[in-house]
């Protein structure tokens, strides 16, 4: 059942011209046109849920101050997102928040997609470009493949799902077309490391799609095995360097234990959200079962004298097992993701059964029907990404900036008119009316169910954060104090960053009390404790920030409240007690 490509009479001695239109030039110049793009003081029309990549400016806050994710500070998934991210930050100081958070990804997607590339083309120039422009869409285009609001703006969240999603399409693309097994050793070690240390759910679904490779025959059993020790080798050499592993074991069944339910209704969710790709890849390979049946029984019955383990694996190659396999791995992916590329990585898969069936047959209307189908499969994501990208980046040439002193590049956003408008109506609606939010959240209720996706409330949120750093500025200038650690009881914390201070040790980043934010013991309570400054913003109060509050309440008796602003309490941490008498 193995897929072999044609190989061009002149592949043997490609001219210089050959080699400039490789693969790999066009993937080079991608690279260089984000590195050009990191570098320039680009604006991005904000959108939902922007605050989400803050978290990623904590946490490289927290690595430059010597930090490690997971020993030192609780994240909602893997470390290596965080330290790429920070890797870029200190090359890239400058670059835009949401795109720097998204491309940060290539510098393990795009060597390990090279290997690929660098293999397939010797082959077959076309299947490697195949496999290129789509990667390059999903990779270059910060966005979701799913619309979360009616506006058109940037995609700050999912980013962690996005970039998994873009890894298994590397490592399906590697399982599918790459047949040097030494390499292809490299490249399922290299792909499986980084979605272990990205994120579980994504490590758990490329687990599943590697165990069914090596069912269907595509990695051998000793090469199998030498991936599983190489992967196993890398975790070893972390556990044994600075106990991370462990740790991280540990903080993954904590999260499981807040998220546990049962897991049928989250796969009819995920199944119903994406209920266009799933449907059309479930018929695609029902259709391709049918039009493979009599090569894979041809398969089984040669093989089946031999090798009872080479029938099972003729069989399991088939095209329209593969497409089944890949697809459940990503409905379980997706059961736990709210954003994300989805199902993207069933391109490889979908274009290894085109090039197999897609000789001349005197069966035009099913071949037909399966060039249908794969292009009820493959073509919305990339279309879906491709309008997003052109709605948001065209729709911003009108917009007007956001204004602001202290905020540097994560105030590099730009609104609506009309946002700016309601902004500016909010921002002094608020306070005034603070005790209505304050009932509403003593019920369990925010204002809207959409709150944090309402682009308002995302740039009021940066407003007032700008405001309270002023606000802090001149409390120390008066006082004359200075506060080392500042933490937020919020989703995000960029004070730290902003301010070019610490944040407080344990604490978790990503905030969220309800998913990510275990019950705090002793060791959180002591550093919270022991924080300079605790900022409470109160514009409008919210259901997350006072069940933080309530979390921490214990660990603040030795602080002072005080009104820090029109949209901020602070607690003051004891030692500065006498500066605020004065």
């Amino acid at each position: 059942m193995n897929t072999t490509f044609p190989v061009p009479a002149t592949s043997k001695n490609r001219s210089r011209g050959s080699r400039l239109g490789s693969p790999l030039v066009l993937l080079v110049l991608a690279l260089a046109a984000v590195c050009a793009l990191l570098a320039l003081p680009i604006v991005v029309p904000i959108g939902p849920m922007y605050w989400d990549v803050i978290i990623y400016y904590d946490a490289a806050n927290r690595i430059f101050d010597g930090q490690v994710p997971i020993n030192d500070f609780f994240t909602p998934v893997g470390p290596l997102g965080y330290y790429l991210f920070a890797g870029w930050l200190w090359l890239f100081p400058n670059a835009q928040p949401a795109l720097l958070a998204h491309w940060s990804l290539l510098a393990v997607t795009a060597p390990l997609m090279a290997l690929v590339l660098w293999e397939v083309d010797r082959r077959s120039r076309t299947a490697a470009f195949a496999l290129l422009i789509p990667f390059l869409i999903f990779a270059l285009l910060p966005f979701n493949t799913r619309e979360f609001y009616p506006f058109p703006g940037s995609d700050a969240f999912g980013i962690y799902n996005r970039q998994i999603c873009q890894l298994l399409y590397v490592l399906v693309s590697a399982l599918m077309f790459v047949r040097g097994q030494r390499l292809l050793v490299v490249l399922i070690a290299l792909a499986m490391t980084a979605l272990f240390f990205l994120k579980i759910t994504g490590f758990v679904a490329g687990g599943l799609i590697c165990v069914y490779a090596f069912a269907a025959g595509r990695v051998g059993l000793k090469y199998a095995i030498a991936s599983v020790l190489a992967f196993a080798a890398a975790l070893a050499g972390l556990e044994l360097t600075n106990g991370l592993v462990s740790h991280y074991m540990t903080d993954i069944l904590r999260l499981v234990g807040m998220n546990s339910g049962t897991l049928l209704p989250r796969f009819l969710q995920a199944a119903s959200i994406n209920f266009g790709a799933v449907l059309a890849a479930s018929m695609l390979a029902l259709l391709l079962l049918w039009i493979e049946r009599a090569d894979v029984l041809k398969t089984f019955a040669a093989t089946r004298q031999s090798s009872t383990l080479g029938a099972v694996s003729g069989v399991f190659d088939a095209s329209g097992l593969w497409l089944l396999a890949v697809l459940f791995a990503g409905i379980l992916f997706e059961t736990q993701n709210t954003g994300s590329q989805a199902f993207i990585f069933l391109w490889p898969v979908v274009l290894m059964a085109l090039l197999r069936n897609g000789r001349p047959s005197t069966r035009p209307a099913l071949q037909l029907a399966m060039v249908a189908l794969a292009a009820a499969t493959i073509v919305p994501p990339a279309l879906s990404v491709t309008e997003r990208a052109a709605r948001a980046y065209v729709g911003a040439l009108k917009n007007e900036p956001f204004a602001n002193s202290n905020l540097g590049t994560l105030g590099a956003v730009n609104m609506r008119d009309e946002v700016a408008e309601r902004v500016d109506h909010m921002t002094e609606f608020y306070p005034e009316h603070r005790s209505h939010y304050s009932d509403l959240t003593e019920v369990g209720e925010l204002a809207t169910p959409m709150l944090y996706s309402d682009f308002d409330f995302q740039v009021t949120y940066l407003r007032n954060v700008d405001t309270a750093i002023d606000s802090i500025r001149k409390l120390e200038a008066d006082k004359g104090v200075r506060f080392e650690t500042i933490m937020s009881l919020n989703f995000v914390n960029p004070f730290p960053w902003l301010m070019d201070r610490s944040a407080p040790l344990h604490i978790a980043i990503g905030a969220d009390p309800s998913r990510a934010v275990p019950d705090p013991g002793s060791t959180e309570e002591g550093a919270v404790s022991e924080t300079d400054l605790i900022l409470l913003p109160t514009c409008p109060p919210t259901t997350a920030n006072a069940s933080l509050y309530e979390m921490y309440k214990s660990a603040l008796t030795g602080h002072r409240r005080i009104e820090l602003d029109a949209c901020y309490d602070a607690f003051v941490h004891s030692k500065f007690f006498g500066a605020l008498d004065k």
